[in-house]
């Protein structure tokens, strides 16, 4: 059973750092796309960002291209996400997801693996 946990959720202030991270089961993430997607009440889950295989392509949804930092580690068999400059409407629930696919896709849909969540929650 592949198993996708992920940490480093919290209430933070507009502005500040948010460092989430996903530990997954030996071997997974060598062979997979990983991604990080959110999902905010009552809205629905949307693409963050993802990474390839070897770390060297990255993809980020507009609005958090140079505010976040995907990366990974395959011999750890993890993948970070840094998350700077914090805004109230990035409060959601954070997934971090594994897919078998060959491109790099950026729907929920085409990832096989995910994580039960973790929350993140910007004050004003």
């Amino acid at each position: 059973q592949v198993q996708l946990v992920e940490s480093g959720g919290g209430l933070v202030q507009a502005g500040d750092s948010l460092r989430l991270s996903c530990a997954a089961s030996a071997g997974i993430f060598s062979n997979y796309v990983a991604g990080w997607f959110r999902q905010a009440p009552g809205k629905e889950r949307e693409f963050v960002s993802l990474i390839n295989w070897s770390g060297g392509v990255k993809y980020y949804a507009d609005s958090m291209t140079g505010r976040f930092t995907i990366s990974r580690d395959n011999a750890k068999n993890t993948v970070n996400l840094q998350m700077n400059s914090l805004k109230p409407e990035d409060t959601a629930i954070y997934y971090c997801a594994a897919a078998r696919a060959s491109g790099l896709p950026r729907n929920a849909a085409s990832y096989n693996y995910w994580g039960q969540g973790t929350q993140v929650t910007v004050s004003s």
